[in-house]
């Protein structure tokens, strides 16, 4: 998928492999500013969807930058502006 933009709909399928689904939150609903922890996702989640962003997408997130995401707009905004490595 290199070259292909991120948008909330894969975003919502990364989230899904890498950290499953909080019992009581629904990820179709709309979330894009809730943030990560009511989500039921740490920075471990968020670290292992930024590794999963690298290799589907092709583009690197700074750990700090991505640790000051705090919801799935930040995230997507943060990815956005980051350098792609193709």
């Amino acid at each position: 998928m290199t070259g292909s933009v991120l948008d909330l709909a894969e975003l919502r399928r990364i989230l899904r492999i890498v950290a499953g689904t909080e019992q009581g939150v629904d990820l179709d609903a709309d979330i894009l500013d809730t943030s990560f922890s009511d989500l039921g996702y740490d920075s471990l989640a968020l670290l292992e969807a930024a590794a999963q962003i690298l290799r589907e997408f092709g583009v690197r997130l700074d750990d700090d930058a991505l640790l000051d995401a705090k919801s799935p707009r930040q995230l997507l905004d943060l990815v956005s502006t980051a350098d792609s490595l193709s």
